[in-house]
C-alpha cells in the first residue's frame, strides 16, 4: 500500500503566516494613525508656542503705526503711482530699526526651529502681511501688501475667529497640493488698548511626519517578517514534536491495521504519550479498536446465524409454496372449469393461502384464507389451518361443518391468539350449484356470462379461531356456463402507494373488467399489473393472494371425455370412444390396434384392482396434438393409489415358469406406446399414454 504524504504541518505554518499577515494588516494602519495623531499634536503645540512667543514679543502699537503710515502713503493713489508708493514704503521700512529687528528675529526663529512660514497678518477683507519670512518676490506676498488675497471660506472663518482678544487656542491641520501638509497656529497680537491688531501666524511642515510614518511602516514590516521567519522555524519544530509526530504515529498504526486487514485489533496499544488531548485520542482509538474487534466477532456470529436463518426461511418459503397448488392447468383432464391462483408473500413466508381440490369426481372445493399476523407464526398457523380444512372437506362435510370443526381444533391451545379469515366453497361440477361460507373474509367477486365483475356483499361469520363454539353460516349459489369467480385476500384492495393511498375495491373491479372474458391466469396477471403500477416503489406490507375460477359446464367438451363405472363389461364402450376419436384423426389400423391393446390392459386393471372389493368410476380423456401429430389418452380414477410405472419391468428372457407373475401387461403398454406418464394428484390416479400417429 502506497504511503500517503501528510499535509497538516504546511497547513499549520500557512495558518501562522496568515494570522501574522492579518494582524499586521490590522495593526499597522492603526499604529500609523496613532503615531500621525501624536506627531500632529506635537507639531501643532510647537507652532502654537512659537506663535504665542512672537505675539508676546511684537508691539501691537508699532503694527498700528505701520498700518497708519501705509494707508496714508497710498491714500488716493492708483495704478503706477500706487505701485511706486508701495515700493517707496518698502524701501523706507528697510531703514526702520524696529521693523527690521522683528523681521530678523522671526527669520532666526523660523530657521532655528524649522518652520515653513512665520508671518504677521492683519485679517480683513483683504489680508495685509506685516512680516513674512517667505520670499519677498512672491506675487501673492508683500511686506505690507496691498493686493487682495482671498482664502477659502473655511480658512477665512478660522482666521477671523482667531482675531479676537478672547479667542480660543486656534490650531489647524491642512494638507493641500498648493501648500502641502501643514500645522498652522494663530495667536492675536494685542495693542496697548487690549484689542487685537494682527495675528502671529506659524506654519510647520508635517512632511517629515509622512516620511517618519513610511519609515516606521517599512521597519515594522521588516521586523514582522523577521519575527515571522524565526517564529515559523520554531513553530515548525514545536508542532512537529507535540502534534505532527503523535498524529503520524496514530496514522501509521491505523494504516498498519488496515494493511493487516484488521487482524491485530486485539493487540493494538496506544503509543502516543503526550499527556494531552492527543494521548486521550490515542486511548480512545485503542478502545475503539478493541470494541471494533468485539463487534467484528459478534457480527461474524450474527451474520452466520442470519445466513442460517435465511437459509431456513428460504426452505420454509419453498415448503410453503410447495404446499399450495402451483401446476397449471391444475386439472388437465377436466374440461368443465378453468382455475388459476397466485400468492406473493410480503415476507419470506406469509399467512395467506389458497387451495382447490376435488372432493370427489363431481365436487370441487375452493379455499381462500388469510391468517392474522405475518412471518413464521402465521405460516405455521396457515399450514395447520390448510391441512385441517382439506381433511374435513374430503370427508364430505359441508362448508359450515368444515369451519365448525376446524374452529374447534384451532382454538385448542391457541395461546398466540391467531385467527384466520376463510372463504370456502364446494361446487358441484355437473350442475354448477354450490355452498359457500365466509368467515370474516373479503367479499367474493362474480361475473355472469357476458356481464361485468361485481362484488357479492353479504353478512359474514366471525373469523375462524376467534372463539370456540362459533356457528358458521353457509349460503347456496349457482354458477352457469360462462360464469366466473374471483376471490382474494385483503392484500389486494389494501395495497398502498407512497402517499398511503389504497388500491381499493373500485380499482380492483376496474382491473377485472378491463378484459372480463380473459382466462383466469390472464385475469390475475392483469390485476397484479394494475396493483404494481399503482403501488410503484412503495414497499409491500401484506401478502397478495388471488384465485380466478371460470365455470365452463359439463356439456362443452363431452366428446373428448368419457366417464363411466369401472367395470369390465364397459370395455367395449371405452374402446368405441377411443376408436371413434382415432378414426377422426385418420389413424392407421396397425397403430389403432396397438392403442386398443394398451387401452384394454389399463381399463381392465382399473376395473379389477382400483376399487376392490368395491366399485367406482373411471374417466377416459382423449386429446389430439400437432407437431408432431400424436394422441394423448388419460385414465383417471379415485381408487387405491398405485403407480404401475414404479414396478420394475419383467425379465422377458426368462421362461414363463421362471418369471414372476404380473407386470407383463404394463410392460407391453410401455413398449408399444411412445411415452407413459403417471401421477397421483388430488386423490386421483392419473395415467396418460402418448402415441405418435405419424
Amino acid at each position: 500500500m502506497k504511503k500517503k504524504k501528510l499535509h497538516l504541518q504546511p497547513k499549520l505554518l500557512l495558518g501562522l503566516v496568515l494570522m501574522v499577515v492579518v494582524l499586521m494588516a490590522a495593526l499597522t494602519p492603526t499604529i500609523a494613525e496613532l503615531y500621525r495623531n501624536h506627531m500632529e499634536q506635537q507639531y501643532s503645540k510647537t507652532a502654537f508656542d512659537m506663535a504665542t512667543v512672537a505675539a508676546g514679543l511684537i508691539d501691537g502699537d508699532q503694527i498700528t503705526r505701520f498700518r497708519t503710515e501705509y494707508f496714508a502713503k497710498i491714500d488716493g493713489l492708483s495704478g503706477e503711482e500706487l505701485d511706486n508708493a508701495v515700493e517707496e514704503y518698502r524701501e523706507a521700512l528697510k531703514s526702520d530699526e524696529y521693523y527690521q529687528t522683528v523681521k530678523s528675529e522671526l527669520k532666526l526663529v523660523m530657521d532655528t526651529v524649522g518652520l515653513e512660514y512665520f508671518y504677521v497678518v492683519v485679517p480683513e477683507d483683504y489680508q495685509f502681511y506685516i512680516w513674512d519670512t517667505g520670499e519677498e518676490d512672491s506675487p501673492d506676498i508683500c511686506p505690507f501688501g496691498y493686493e487682495e488675497i482671498y482664502f477659502t471660506e473655511e480658512a477665512d472663518k478660522i482666521m477671523h475667529s482667531a482675531f479676537s482678544a478672547d479667542a480660543e487656542k486656534t490650531i489647524v491641520i491642512t494638507n493641500s497640493e498648493e501648500y502641502g501638509y501643514l500645522a498652522s497656529a494663530y495667536v492675536p497680537i494685542l495693542g496697548s488698548d487690549g484689542q487685537p491688531v494682527a495675528l502671529s501666524s506659524v506654519d510647520i511642515s508635517l512632511d517629515e511626519v509622512n516620511r517618519e510614518i513610511y519609515t516606521f511602516v517599512a521597519t515594522l514590516v521588516a521586523i514582522s517578517f523577521g519575527v515571522l521567519l524565526i517564529s515559523s522555524i520554531l513553530y515548525h519544530f514545536y508542532t512537529r514534536r507535540v502534534l505532527i509526530k503523535p498524529i503520524r504515529t496514530l496514522h501509521d498504526d491505523a494504516e498498519k491495521l488496515v494493511s493487516d486487514q484488521m487482524n491485530n485489533l486485539d493487540t493494538f496499544a496506544n503509543r502516543v504519550h503526550t499527556g494531552d488531548e492527543l494521548e486521550e485520542l490515542g486511548g480512545a482509538f485503542e478502545f475503539m479498536t478493541h470494541e471494533l474487534s468485539d463487534y467484528i466477532r459478534n457480527l461474524a456470529a450474527v451474520t452466520a446465524e442470519k445466513e442460517r436463518i435465511g437459509a431456513e426461511l428460504n426452505v420454509a418459503s419453498q415448503i410453503q409454496a410447495d404446499m399450495l397448488p402451483r401446476i397449471f392447468p391444475a386439472f388437465p383432464e377436466r374440461s368443465e372449469f378453468d382455475i388459476y391462483a397466485s400468492m406473493a408473500p410480503a415476507k419470506e413466508v406469509g399467512g395467506d393461502f389458497y387451495d382447490f381440490f376435488l372432493v370427489d369426481d363431481d365436487h370441487l372445493a375452493l379455499v381462500m384464507a388469510d391468517v392474522s399476523g405475518k412471518g413464521i407464526p402465521a405460516a405455521l398457523f396457515m399450514v395447520i389451518a390448510k391441512t385441517l380444512i382439506k381433511n374435513h372437506a374430503q370427508l364430505g362435510e359441508s362448508p359450515a361443518e368444515i369451519l365448525n370443526n376446524v374452529n374447534r381444533q384451532l382454538c385448542e391451545g391457541n395461546e398466540a391468539e391467531l385467527f384466520v379469515t376463510v372463504w370456502l366453497a364446494v361446487i358441484e361440477i355437473s350442475t354448477g350449484r354450490g355452498l359457500a361460507a365466509n368467515a370474516g373474509h373479503e367479499h367474493p367477486v362474480i361475473r355472469r356470462a357476458d356481464g361485468s365483475y361485481e362484488l357479492i356483499v353479504y353478512r359474514h361469520s366471525p373469523a375462524v379461531a376467534t372463539m370456540d363454539g362459533i356457528r358458521f353460516r353457509e349460503h347456496p349459489f349457482e354458477l352457469y356456463p360462462g360464469d366466473s369467480l374471483f376471490v382474494y385476500t385483503d392484500g389486494v384492495p389494501e395495497a398502498t402507494d407512497a402517499n398511503n393511498s389504497m388500491f381499493g375495491n373500485d380499482r380492483m373491479l376496474a382491473a377485472l373488467n378491463r378484459d372480463p372474458d380473459a382466462s383466469p391466469d390472464k385475469l390475475l396477471h392483469t390485476v397484479r399489473g394494475e396493483i404494481d403500477a399503482f403501488v410503484g416503489d412503495a414497499p409491500q406490507f401484506d401478502d397478495i393472494t388471488m384465485m380466478g375460477f371460470k365455470y365452463i359446464g359439463p356439456s362443452e367438451k363431452d366428446e373428448n371425455k368419457l366417464t363411466l363405472d369401472a367395470k369390465v363389461e364397459n370395455l367395449d364402450l371405452v374402446l368405441g370412444f377411443v376408436d371413434g376419436a382415432l378414426e377422426k384423426l385418420g389413424c392407421s389400423s396397425r397403430t389403432k390396434m396397438q392403442i386398443d391393446v394398451a387401452v384394454e390392459e389399463l381399463f381392465v386393471n382399473i376395473a379389477h384392482y382400483a376399487y376392490a372389493p368395491g366399485t367406482g368410476s373411471a374417466s377416459i380423456q382423449f386429446e389430439a396434438r400437432k407437431d408432431p401429430k400424436r394422441a394423448l389418452i388419460t385414465f383417471i380414477d379415485s381408487g387405491v393409489p398405485y403407480d404401475p410405472l414404479a414396478k420394475p419391468d419383467p425379465d422377458v428372457t426368462l421362461s414363463a415358469e421362471e418369471r414372476q407373475i404380473g407386470g407383463l401387461g404394463i410392460f407391453m403398454v410401455k413398449k408399444s406406446m411412445d411415452d407413459v406418464l403417471y401421477e397421483y394428484r388430488d386423490g386421483h390416479n392419473v395415467l396418460t399414454i402418448i402415441k405418435n400417429l405419424e
